[in-house]
C-alpha cells in the first residue's frame, strides 16, 4: 500500500529493497534522489518504505507516540507534586497524591492503553484512509494543519460536554463514569484512568471528529491527526494535574478551560463537563464551583423580586 500513498519517485526504490535492508539503508536511498524532501519527510518517507506495511507502521507509531507522549507529560507533573515549594500552586493543596496512587493509578492506564486503546489505534489507520485521509510526502502547510486543529479541538470540546455530561446521569455514572471520580484532587496521570466504556465512548471525540472532518472534506493529513492528539493529550493531562499557575494558558484566553475549570469538577462531581472551553459550561448554565453558585443565586433572587414587584 506504501506505492498507493508515497510519491512514485520515493515508491520506485521498493523494488531495491530486501528482508536484510537497514532502516538507516532505506533512508539514505530515499535522501539521494528525493533532495526536494526536507529531512523529517525523508524519515517519515524511509520508516513506511522500510515496514512494507502500511497499516503495521502507522499502527506502531502511533501507539509509541501515544505512551512516550502520555507518560512523559505526566513526569514534570509526578515531580512537582514531590516539590513542596509548588504546593502553593495546587488548587486543592491539601490533597497531594501518594506515590502509591499515583503507582496504581499509572498501572491501570497502561493496561487500559494496552488492551482498550490499542485495538482502536490499530483500526484507526485502515478506516481513516478509506475515508480519504493521506500519509504521504510532501506534509500539508502549517497554516493549514493549525487550522484542522483547531476545529477539531472545536468538534471534540462539544463531543466531551454532551457524553460527558450524560455519563454524570445516575446510572451511567455508578456503572461507568464513578471509576474516573476515584481522585477528589485529580493528578496528571489520572487523565485517562477510567472505564473501558468510558474510554472508547470519549475517545470517538479525539478519534471520530477527524474522520467525520475528513470523510466530508477530502483533506487531512495523518501528520495533522498526529500534532492533534500530541495537543489534546497535553490538554487533557494538564487540565487534571491539579495546579493552576500565573502562567497558565487561561489567565491569556479566557475561555481556556484548563485545571482550575476541571479540578472544581473532581471536587464538586458535577458541572463544568466540557474538556478545552468554558463557553458550553457557561452558555447551558453548567458551570461549577462558589462563584457560579453564587450567580445563580442572585440571578434567582432577582427573578423573584421582579415576580413581587408585578
Amino acid at each position: 500500500m506504501a506505492s498507493a500513498m508515497i510519491n512514485s519517485t520515493i515508491a520506485g526504490l521498493t523494488s531495491g529493497l530486501n528482508s536484510t535492508a537497514t532502516y538507516y539503508t532505506v533512508f539514505e536511498d530515499v535522501s539521494t534522489y528525493n533532495v526536494h524532501l526536507n529531512y523529517a519527510e525523508r524519515l517519515w518517507a524511509a520508516w513506511y518504505l522500510w515496514m512494507q506495511n502500511d497499516v503495521l507502521a502507522t499502527g506502531l507509531m502511533s501507539f509509541v507516540m501515544h505512551e512516550f507522549v502520555y507518560f512523559g507529560r505526566s513526569l514534570p507533573w509526578i515531580i512537582i507534586d514531590a516539590i513542596p515549594y509548588f504546593n502553593k500552586y495546587k488548587l486543592q493543596n491539601q490533597k497531594i497524591p501518594t506515590w502509591k496512587e499515583q503507582w496504581e493509578c499509572a498501572a491501570l492506564v497502561l493496561l487500559s492503553h494496552c488492551t482498550v486503546e490499542l485495538p482502536q489505534i490499530w483500526l484507526f489507520h485502515p478506516i481513516a484512509t478509506f475515508f480519504g485521509m493521506s500519509y504521504s510526502v510532501p506534509f500539508p502547510s502549517a497554516w493549514k494543519m493549525a487550522m484542522h486543529i483547531a476545529i477539531f479541538f472545536v468538534m471534540e470540546d462539544a463531543w466531551h460536554y454532551w457524553f460527558h455530561r450524560a455519563l454524570h446521569y445516575g446510572p451511567l455514572y455508578r456503572s461507568i463514569h464513578k471509576l474516573h471520580h476515584t481522585y477528589s484532587a485529580p493528578f496528571g496521570l489520572a487523565a485517562e484512568y477510567a472505564s473501558p466504556i468510558e474510554v472508547m465512548l470519549l475517545g470517538i471525540g479525539v478519534i471520530g471528529s477527524p474522520i467525520i472532518w475528513v470523510s466530508i472534506t477530502g483533506d487531512l493529513h495523518l501528520l495533522t491527526m498526529y500534532i492533534w492528539i500530541v495537543l489534546r493529550l497535553f490538554q487533557a493531562i494538564d487540565a487534571h494535574s491539579g495546579y493552576d499557575f500565573p502562567w497558565s494558558l487561561r489567565h491569556f484566553l479566557p475561555f481556556w478551560a484548563g485545571a482550575d475549570h476541571h479540578d472544581v469538577h473532581h471536587e464538586k462531581f458535577i458541572g463544568n463537563y466540557a474538556s478545552s472551553f468554558r463557553w458550553w459550561d457557561y452558555c447551558l448554565d453548567t458551570e461549577a464551583g462558589e462563584e457560579a453558585s453564587k450567580k445563580r443565586r442572585e440571578k434567582k433572587m432577582a427573578a423573584i423580586r421582579a415576580k413581587k414587584a408585578q
